[in-house]
């Protein structure tokens, strides 16, 4: 996946990546309409907007693409945004004229690029002689120079009104320059065009992200090519676990960056920059950039010496990510920013935009919610199981046989109407109803919708965890059907379970993934013991189930004798989507705003750090909503929604281990702190969701 989701976003960066790639120079960008691309018909753009000129960015950014581009559309966002100046921005588009942006105080440490309030980094003017200086991104001699005068105003200057010179940068392929303004910022007259309130740094962060984006995107594409062929030990790095994860890991950051990019970029694209604006640019500050930097690091280490010399074109992407996250403005103290306005109750809200075709589904759809809301709990429960609206994308009439589009809706207007929890039958029922006899269907499924069947899962076994084929519990033939003997674990509820979904060996002498078969046990049956095991936050959730000699008659196979490995993989994906939609009560980035709102000021350092858990959460909406539309689209989600899962289970760990720190004699988040323990080992441990993204998006070598 890429920042753009749609077949034109596709198109169009598949388009800029060629053109790149011919060594395409300014004159050439600007001959195809890129430098236009998100400007007005009226100054000579193409009609686009700011979503559209990230795509492009990231794939220029691909390539490495270099010279004055940057600089120029980020001047022409800002000026077409702010009015008034369409010549300017004309001449920027067909490229006759160039710009640079000042972006932050020449000489400026890091203690003075933090603002607590008002914004990131960069809006004070350093002293310099009689006059302030600025460092801008762009080349000494551009045209036009747009620079901070004082109070959130900007002033566009021509090169005989400021003092250039070039600047040093760790760039190689990126100009620099230091800006001198001879006057004192209240001696501009507001005849040289100044613009009050202009979004630069917030419109330079989101493209400076899309960049990075870029960068990272090449770094971790590099990486994962150069495991897959560099031996050491006799085989491919890729192999090694440790590098296996790094290169996963890599894209994990990539992802979650696009994903605060992409959603930064379609808010700032709006009319106007209220406060949910701020909230999703500030995201973007956060992450973006800093996965540039990361997996351009990353690269570096997996490359090894030949990374870290001029003869590998590694150092200049790392160069190009340092410079963007230099330029963006400090993660930290946009990620001070982002506590501020959670705190101050701003939320950014992640629904997709619907074709016009939603609106007569959503019509049906509304008045049978409203047909519902009317009926008793009783009557309400048997209707929702009768007319297939617990798991609407099933086929009928088990479902509703819905559409992307349907689910969507039907999930934003049966909210408020408690939809039961079928626990593990939420993942039994899809492979019943896709492997199973009519007579299994039509005896379980009706009473698991209704919850008057409890399911609990028999797969995991003391030394068959996270490699589930290696299970040992044995299914003997005998008369009328199988006798099962084995030891399972971590069976969530199975002391309160009515049935269970099992897996077993049928042919021990077959491979290790066939020879598997697929049962529904019978928990009363004799034979099945179930041992509760107490967790560190005292509940009895898991349990030991053992099984001697127990009957299972033929009637329950699902599936065919020895091709339940097949069925069980049905079954996991919808345990790992189940896991993947929440992350666990009370552990969410909302949560922690909430307490930090009931609490006394926090200091930097804990504001940053709240800062940081709030973008990483936000960034996990919006990739939900990213894996939405491509299916909305038809399109296929990648690697986003395993992305999601990883991200989400972690969050919701630091989330409650960050609450605790803050509260640590409140029993709430005492509790949440052990029970989120958990979280990142059941439905796929870390560990084991990084392989799945190495070797499944990345195609790295499986461990033989």
């Amino acid at each position: 996946m890429s920042i753009g989701l749609s077949e034109e976003h596709r198109a169009l960066a598949a388009s800029v990546r060629g053109l790149a790639g011919r060594g395409a120079d300014h004159p050439a960008l600007a001959a195809q309409g890129l430098l236009g691309l998100h400007l007005p018909e009226r100054c000579g753009g193409q009609g686009y907007g700011l979503l559209e000129l990230c795509v492009a960015l990231e794939a220029l950014a691909e390539r490495r693409a270099g010279g004055p581009y940057l600089a120029s559309v980020v001047a022409s966002a800002v000026l077409a945004r702010s009015g008034g100046h369409d010549d300017v921005v004309a001449a920027l588009a067909d490229g006759s004229r160039t710009a640079a942006v000042a972006l932050r105080p020449a000489g400026e440490t890091a203690a003075e690029a933090q603002r607590p309030a008002g914004g990131p980094a960069g809006g004070v003017l350093r002293p310099a002689g009689g006059g302030f200086s600025v460092l801008a991104l762009g080349a000494a001699d551009a045209d036009h120079f747009l620079v901070p005068v004082g109070d959130g105003s900007w002033a566009l200057l021509g090169r005989d009104a400021v003092t250039v010179t070039p600047a040093d940068g760790v760039d190689l392929d990126r100009s620099l320059c230091t800006v001198t303004l001879e006057r004192p910022p209240a001696a501009i007259s507001r005849t040289e065009a100044v613009l009050r309130d202009a979004p630069v740094r917030e419109i330079a962060a989101v493209l400076l992200g899309a960049d990075a984006c870029g960068v990272a995107a090449w770094a971790v594409a590099t990486a994962a090519e150069y495991a897959k062929v560099r031996e050491q030990f006799g085989r491919p790095i890729g192999q090694f676990q440790a590098v296996k994860h790094r290169v996963a890991a890599a894209l994990v950051s990539l992802e979650q960056a696009r994903a605060a990019v992409w959603d930064a970029a379609r808010a700032l694209g709006g009319p106007t920059l209220d406060d949910e604006t701020r909230l999703a640019v500030a995201v973007a500050g956060v992450l973006g950039p800093d996965a540039g930097v990361r997996c351009a690091a990353d690269a570096i280490q997996v490359l090894g010496g030949i990374g870290y010399t001029f003869e590998h074109d590694a150092h200049r992407y790392y160069r190009r990510a340092l410079s963007d996250r230099m330029l963006a403005g400090d993660p930290g103290a946009w990620a001070e920013e982002v506590t501020g306005l959670a705190v101050a109750g701003v939320r950014r809200a992640m629904e997709p935009d619907l074709p016009e075709e939603a609106a007569a589904v959503r019509d049906a759809v509304r008045a049978e919610a409203e047909s519902l809301r009317a009926e008793e709990p009783e009557a309400r429960k048997a209707r929702f199981a009768r007319e297939g609206w617990i798991m609407p994308h099933l086929p009928k009439p088990w479902g509703r046989g819905a559409s992307p589009l349907e689910q969507v809706i039907i999930h934003q207007e049966f909210r408020g109407l408690k939809r039961p929890n079928l626990g593990i039958g939420a993942w039994a029922a899809p492979s019943i109803v896709a492997y199973g006899t009519p007579e299994q269907r039509e005896r379980f499924l009706p009473r698991t919708f209704t919850r008057e069947i409890v399911w609990c899962q028999l797969f995991s076994e003391p030394g068959a965890g996270s490699d589930l084929a290696g299970l040992t519990t044995r299914a003997v033939r005998v008369e009328g059907g199988w006798s099962l003997t084995g030891q399972k674990i971590w069976t969530s509820l199975a002391q309160y379970a009515h049935w269970g979904i099992c897996l077993a060996r049928t042919s021990p002498d077959r491979p290790k993934h066939d020879g598997i078969t697929y049962f529904l046990v019978d928990m009363s049956s004799p034979g099945v013991t179930v041992r509760p095991l107490k967790e560190i936050n005292g509940d009895e959730i898991f349990n030991e189930v053992f099984l001697d000699d127990v009957f299972v008659p033929d009637d329950l196979v699902v599936g065919e004798v020895d091709q339940g490995w097949r069925v069980a993989r049905d079954t996991l994906s919808h345990e790992r989507v189940a896991l993947g939609d929440s992350w666990g009560p009370g552990s969410q980035h909302t949560d922690m705003a909430d307490l930090i709102a009931r609490l006394p000021a926090l200091g930097q350092a804990r504001r940053e750090q709240a800062g940081r858990l709030w973008a990483e959460g936000q960034a996990i909406s919006a990739l939900g909503l990213r894996v939405t539309l491509s299916k909305l689209s038809g399109g296929d989600a990648g690697a986003a929604a395993s992305v999601r899962k990883l991200l989400g289970m972690r969050h919701s760990q630091a989330i409650s281990e960050f609450c605790w720190s803050l509260v640590p004699d409140d029993p709430y988040w005492s509790r949440m702190i052990l029970t989120t323990r958990a979280f990142t080992i059941g439905g796929g441990t870390t560990e084991v969701q990084l392989n799945i993204i190495a070797e499944r998006a990345l195609g790295l070598p499986r461990d033989p």
